[in-house]
C-alpha cells in the first residue's frame, strides 16, 4: 500500500537531529496552551467560529508575512488542492471536533485521548510509507509515553474516560487525523515551510467562512469578552502561525512518526507553563509522567537503545 514502486530502494529511515529536537520542545510549548484556550473560547463562542478565527487571522498573518519576505504563494490549482486536503486533515476536521468535544468533556480527557496520534501515525506510516516502517520498538515508545501522560494529567482525568461518549470519540477521530495528515504532508518537503504553513491555513479559512456562516450564524452572537479575544489572538498567532512553520520545517526533516511525538509532549509543556506562570505545583505524578513520556521518546528516536546496544557488545579488554 506504499505508494513508491516495488523495485526502489528503501529510502533510508529518517532520524531526529538536535536541531529538531529543539524544535519540537518549541512546538510542544507552543502548542501546551491549546487546550486550554479552546475550553476559554468553548465557552463564549460555537466551535465553528473558533476554528475560523483562529485560521483566519493565522492566515492573514502568514500571508502579509510571506509577501513581506519577497516569496510568492504558488498560483496552480494542483498546489492548492493539495493544500486543501492537508488544511482539512490538519485544521478543519481535528480543530473543529476537538473544540466541540472540550464543550462535553474534560480538557485532560481531550489531552489523554490526543496524545495517541503517535500510535495512530506509526500504523500509518508502516502502511503508506517506506522509511517509517511499524517495529516493536515504535510501538513500545508510543505506549510508554502514552501511558506516562495518563500519569502526568493524574488518574482522576481517566474517570470519565469510557469511549462510550461521542465527545470522547470526536477526539479520538482528531488524533487519527493528524495521523493521516502527518502522512499527507510528507509531500510538501520540497516546500519553504513558511508557503506550506501559509498555504494549509489560508485554505482551511476559505472552507470555514461558508461553514460558519451557514452553521454559527456568527452575527447573531455577542463578541467576545476581552479575555476571549486574547486567547483567539494567541491561539491564531504563536500557536498556530508560528507553529505550523515550525511543523512543516520539521515533518520535511524527520517524517511524521517523529514529528507527532509532539502530542506526547503537548502535556509537558502545559505542566511546565502552569508551574512557571500559575504557581501550580510539580506533583510527583507529573514527574514521573515526564520520566515514562521521555523513556518513550527514547524508544521511537532508537538512538539511545542503539548506543546501549553498542556497549554490551563491545568485548571486554583483558586486564
Amino acid at each position: 500500500m506504499t505508494h513508491e514502486s516495488p523495485g526502489a530502494a528503501v529510502p533510508k529511515p529518517q532520524t531526529m537531529g538536535s536541531t529538531e529536537w529543539v524544535l519540537l520542545l518549541v512546538l510542544a510549548g507552543l502548542w501546551g496552551g491549546t487546550f486550554y484556550f479552546y475550553k476559554l473560547l468553548g465557552e463564549e463562542l460555537p466551535s465553528f467560529t473558533v476554528v475560523l478565527g483562529r485560521v483566519g487571522i493565522a492566515a492573514l498573518a502568514l500571508l502579509a508575512i510571506v509577501y513581506l519576505s519577497g516569496q510568492r504563494m504558488p498560483l496552480a490549482p494542483r498546489a492548492w488542492s493539495a493544500f486543501l486536503v492537508m488544511g482539512l486533515l490538519n485544521n478543519i476536521v481535528p480543530f473543529s471536533l476537538i473544540v466541540w468535544g472540550e464543550t462535553r468533556i474534560a480538557s485532560g480527557v481531550a489531552a489523554i485521548l490526543n496524545a495517541t496520534t503517535p500510535l495512530f501515525t506509526v500504523l500509518l506510516a508502516h502502511l503508506f510509507t517506506r522509511d517509517e516502517r511499524l517495529s516493536g520498538r515504535k510501538v513500545a515508545g508510543a505506549l510508554f509515553g502514552l501511558c506516562g501522560v495518563v500519569v502526568l494529567i493524574g488518574p482522576s482525568a481517566t474517570h470519565g474516560l469510557q469511549l462510550q461518549s461521542v465527545a470522547q470519540l470526536a477526539v479520538l477521530v482528531a488524533a487519527l487525523s493528524y495521523g493521516f495528515a502527518g502522512i499527507y504532508g510528507r509531500r510538501f518537503a520540497g516546500q519553504p515551510p513558511l508557503i506550506t504553513a501559509a498555504g494549509q491555513v489560508s485554505a482551511s479559512a476559505l472552507v470555514m467562512i461558508p461553514l460558519t456562516l451557514l452553521v454559527d450564524r456568527p452575527w447573531t452572537l455577542a463578541a467576545p469578552s476581552a479575555g476571549g479575544w486574547a486567547a483567539l489572538i494567541a491561539l491564531a498567532l504563536p500557536c498556530t502561525a508560528v507553529a505550523f512553520v515550525l511543523y512543516f520545517r520539521i515533518l520535511a526533516a524527520a517524517g511524521a512518526v517523529n514529528l507527532l511525538l509532539v502530542t506526547l509532549l503537548v502535556p509537558i509543556g502545559a505542566l511546565l507553563l502552569g508551574a512557571a506562570f500559575l504557581g501550580e505545583p510539580l506533583t510527583h505524578g507529573g514527574l514521573l509522567g515526564m520520566l515514562l513520556i521521555f523513556i518513550g521518546l527514547a524508544a521511537i528516536d532508537g538512538r539511545i537503545m542503539a548506543y546501549l546496544g553498542g556497549l554490551r557488545r563491545i568485548p571486554r579488554q583483558a586486564e
